[in-house]
Formats: structure tokens, sequence, C-alpha cells
């Protein structure tokens, strides 16, 4: 295990799989301690277990990051427990059942809004809070590729939530890096994931793994690349877009 993150407090939302899960072991395996919050506690544990198989440190709190109350929970927790936050892979990720917008229900451009939009601002509201108090951070948001094509039948609602999310995070680095807090935003294409999972097409047709993506989030929560601020990195293997 090396001392890249030693001493440094994580926090990965949605880390009870996938991209979520490997981003959590990623950081876990450079000596950061990691906390994983989400709503499925056994998924949690699971990510837990695997952490502390491999030697390293985690904890999950379980929250529903579309409430304000259980991010302020989450925070307190985290900060009473761990003593800080220090990184924040804000990995939300809803997509619910794809649709061309005027068979689209309300319910669903609702939940996308909600937990790829409103909950990323509820997380980055406290997660900044706290880093401008306590000497800065880094956190990450998970976008789509989505953003930077031509659009993709029937994912109106998820794309919209997300390049909403992408210009969102470009705004908050503008308004915190002065504090010492460096925002950026990842924008994946396909991820190679069990059926149970949605997958958006990249352009190119290839398909990247969680420990790929977890690469480039762990490169961005690191001191390599300090001098990236309110950058938006597609990750999806095309040529061109």
């Amino acid at each position: 295990m090396t001392a890249r993150f030693t001493d440094k407090v994580a926090l990965v939302t949605e880390g009870g799989s996938g991209t979520g899960r490997a981003t959590a072991l990623a950081f876990a395996r450079e000596g950061a301690t990691v906390v994983v919050t989400g709503r499925e506690p056994g998924d949690l544990r699971r990510t837990v277990e695997l952490i502390e198989a491999d030697g390293g440190t985690a904890d999950a709190v379980i929250a529903d990051v579309t409430h304000g109350m259980d991010v302020i929970r989450l925070m307190k927790t985290v900060v009473e427990r761990h003593g800080g936050l220090h990184i924040a892979f804000n990995n939300a990720c809803f997509v619910g059942n794809p649709k061309p917008l005027v068979e689209m229900c309300e319910a669903v451009w609702g939940e996308n809004l909600a937990s790829n939009l409103t909950g990323v601002w509820l997380l980055m509201k406290h997660e900044i809070s706290h880093m401008r108090e306590n000497g800065g951070g880094v956190i990450i948001n998970n976008s789509t590729n989505i953003s930077f094509m031509e659009g993709r039948v029937g994912f109106g609602a998820y794309a919209a939530s997300k390049a909403a999310l992408s210009a969102l995070t470009k705004t908050a680095a503008q308004e915190h890096i002065g504090d010492g807090i460096r925002i950026n935003a990842i924008s994946p294409g396909d991820v190679a994931a069990p059926a149970s999972r949605v997958a958006v097409a990249a352009p190119s047709g290839q398909m990247a793994e969680d420990d790929e993506i977890a690469s480039a989030v762990v490169w961005l929560a690191g001191d390599e690349s300090q001098f990236v601020v309110g950058h938006d990195l597609v990750l999806d293997g095309a040529v061109a877009v």
C-alpha cells in the first residue's frame, strides 16, 4: 500500500457496486480512509469487507443523498468518526427506464434530476462548507459523455441532468478554487457492467472497466493534477466525439 493519500479521508457515494466500489478500493490501496455511502447496506458492507481484506481502512454510512437532512447527517458522521473530509467522489448515476421525452413520466424525470443533479448539489454544498473551513480538498463529480454527444434516444432526462451537473461543476470550481478546493468532473462512456446496470454507449463502441474509471478519479484527486480545475474529463475511448 502506498502513502499517496495517507491521513486523508475519502467519501465515495454509491460505493456499494460498480465504479463506486472500484474507486473506493483504489483510494484505500493508496492509503486513504474510505467512507462509502448509499442506500443498500449489504452492498456497502461488502465494499468495506473487500477493502479490509486488502489491508485498507473503510467505513459505511447509509444515506439517501437526495434528502438534505441525510446529507447533513452523512457529513456529520464522517467528520465525527474520522476527523474530517479531504476527498469526495460524488458518484450519482440514475437512469431509470429510458424513454422518448413524450413517453416519459414525470416521476422518472424528477428522479433523474433528484439523483444526478440535486443530490450532487446537496453533497457539494456540505462538502465545500467543511473543506473551506479545514484547509481545502478535492471533489470529483460523475457525469456522462452523452453531454458531449449529439444526444441519445430515450436518455433525455439523464442527459439533461448530467449536462446540468457538468455546468454546476465548472461554476463551483471557479467559486471555490480560492478556498483551496479543486472541483472537477469525469464523463465516462460505456462501462462494462452486469446486466443489472445500465451502460451508456461510447461513440467508438469500446467499453471501459470500472477500474479504469477509478484510476482517472484517483488521478484527479492527487497532487499530479493540481492544475486541473473545473475540467470535465471525457473517458469514452473515442478517437473523435
